[in-house]
């Protein structure tokens, strides 16, 4: 049975009307954009760069710079461009695919960051085991765990996105594709589905 879907784009209302209001938060986030780069390649170079790298804080700190230019990098460059535009729309496909990123690189993020508690905490606890514990081969399958975590978050809540049949008015009150936006555009109950969304949230 084909999904019944009435909408091929959606209409961002951003964050404000205000021509001046959008001129600020342009100059702001696009400062904020070039910093967290800039800020997060030179910690990429300056870890990889390093005898440090091998050691596993540091090499889990190298993967979370990664993960936070792969995150801005898929979110922040729409958002910015639309604050100078007049209509703020984006496609179906896209929306999805932002939700996606979203959902994919930060629980991705999480991961890694409670990884690099684990590490904080057999260091501390297990000070003389910490070198065989915590040895390049497993620093690489708890990476890899996050990667793997981070899709079986995202690609279920993608699925189910995808199988919704969305209809009615397309306008998004918000400055991206919110998760609980779009179900209020499903041409059908929501109402398990949003709890499920509701229970993974991070």
């Amino acid at each position: 049975m084909e999904i019944q879907r009435n909408i091929s784009e959606f209409i961002l209302l951003g964050l404000s009307d205000d021509k001046n209001v959008q001129i600020f938060c342009f100059m702001l986030f696009l400062l904020c954009f070039v910093a967290l780069l800039v800020g997060n390649f030179l910690i990429l170079i300056s870890i990889v760069r390093s005898p440090l790298f091998h050691q596993p804080m540091y090499y889990f700190l190298s993967q979370l710079s990664f993960l936070d230019i792969c995150y801005i990098s898929s979110v922040t460059p729409k958002l910015i461009s639309d604050l100078l535009e007049g209509t703020k729309t984006i496609s179906y496909g896209y929306c999805m695919f932002w939700v996606f990123t979203t959902h994919f690189f930060g629980s991705i993020e999480i991961f890694i960051i409670t990884t690099m508690a684990f590490d904080r905490y057999i260091a501390i606890c297990r000070p003389l085991h910490y070198m065989m514990i915590m040895n390049r081969t497993k620093c690489n399958f708890l990476i890899l765990a996050a990667w793997v975590g981070g899709a079986a978050h995202s690609f279920p809540q993608l699925s189910m996105r995808m199988h919704l049949p969305f209809c009615g008015p397309n306008e998004i009150d918000h400055y991206f594709c919110d998760i609980f936006s779009l179900l209020k555009f499903a041409c059908t109950d929501t109402y398990v589905i949003g709890v499920l969304v509701l229970s993974v949230q991070k």
